[in-house]
């Protein structure tokens, strides 16, 4: 998927400028205690983050498949996956040069050959919160540009770990233009018991370009949230699919859903619907169960039937096609199992979590911006 691209497209990029040729302006002590946090992500189980192909397949040939129905699902954790290792490279590398204390360097990014600054200074005041420590890289030469040339800026808290971090491609390669002037992701993590988490992140994506003819469920903006109590990993969020048409002529949906995962065992559950991309709603029975996956399909596909043939399609033959689409749907460690009815009692603490989910509002995904400070 493009999405997917654009991830590895992204994670190439941060770990290809890992500050291989600073030139120090300001040089550390190098025995000192690194200020920079240990941690920035929360892991997700496999099990709901990975399109697994084991069973993609339907054994069914007239019914849709698990693996179609959610592939989307598995695609968009993983996006999640992908962004916190991207954050973590980028804590790592800047690790190497012992940041432990309010500095700054300059080095040539790898790939394009530009000059970049990293400035790190205390006390910084961001969305109503002072931040013991930000630091911030630019391309030298864009600096006079409207977004200041803002490459990445990392807002960060130690006792607990808090942060944030937002991350613009285009100024860390300019010569990457494959996804635009304009893409650029953030996020949120937090050790601080936030949200009635003992760890959470958020992460937000804005500004993808969407080309319909190449990719008709190209995703324009997403918002996912992760939280972990114990060996219990809950994800709800959104993917906005401004182009995206099923079986009529309706376009523009978005992809909302809840999950719940377990680390130890590694096995899922997840609930999706499928609402309008501008719908302004924020009701979980309206997200999850009027928009239900099952529902929009049935509704589609009896619209297109009636348009196509005249006459609506039998109920019965239907309802077969559409098994696998019960909600919720069940995962283990090769992909999808079934749909409503669960394989067993290791899934009931999942089941349960899942209900207290509730995806955000599509409309704010997507109308959704990220601004460096």
């Amino acid at each position: 998927m493009k999405t997917k691209n654009l991830i590895l497209i992204l994670l190439s990029v941060f770990m290809s400028v890992a500050l291989q040729n600073c030139t120090e302006n300001n040089e550390p002590t190098v025995n000192s205690e690194d200020i920079l946090p240990s941690k920035f992500s929360v892991n997700i189980p496999d099990a709901i983050s990975r399109n697994n192909t084991k069973k993609l397949k339907s054994a069914d040939a007239d019914s849709l498949s698990g693996g179609e129905i959610y592939e989307n699902l598995n695609t968009f954790i993983w996006i999640g996956e992908a962004a916190a290792d991207i954050t973590e490279s980028i804590i790592t590398a800047i690790k190497v040069y012992k940041i432990n204390k309010p500095m700054t360097l300059s080095y040539e990014g790898d790939d394009d050959h530009r000059t970049k600054n990293l400035v790190v200074v205390e006390n910084s005041a961001f969305e109503g919160t002072t931040w013991q420590y930000e630091l911030t890289v630019t391309d030298a030469e864009s600096e006079g540009n409207a977004d200041g040339g803002k490459a990445m800026q990392v807002f960060w808290n130690n006792s607990p770990v808090k942060g944030i971090a937002i991350l613009k491609p285009y100024n860390m390669n300019r010569l990457d233009t494959e996804n635009g002037e304009d893409a650029i992701y953030r996020i949120d993590y937090s050790e601080a018991g936030e949200h009635g988490y003992e760890a959470s992140m958020i992460v937000s994506i804005a500004g993808l370009p969407v080309d319909a003819s190449a990719d008709m469920y190209a995703i324009s903006s997403l918002k996912m949230f992760v939280g972990k109590n114990g060996d219990i990993i809950d994800v709800y969020g959104n993917s906005n699919h401004p182009n995206a048409k099923f079986f009529t002529d309706d376009t523009g949906f978005d992809w909302a859903f809840v999950a719940s995962g377990t680390e130890s065992t590694d096995i899922g559950v997840a609930e999706v619907g499928l609402p309008p991309n501008t719908l302004d709603e924020t009701s979980r029975v309206v997200l999850l169960e009027d928009y239900s996956v099952k529902n929009v399909f049935l509704d589609q596909i009896t619209r297109w039937f009636i348009e196509t043939y005249g006459i609506a399609p039998d109920s019965t033959s239907l309802a077969g096609y559409l098994h696998n689409a019960d909600a919720p749907g069940f995962f283990d460690t090769e992909g999808f199992v079934q749909g409503g009815t669960s394989p067993g009692s290791e899934y009931d603490e999942l089941v349960s979590s899942i209900q207290s989910l509730i995806p955000y509002n599509p409309k704010n995904i997507n109308e959704l911006e990220i601004n460096f400070k």
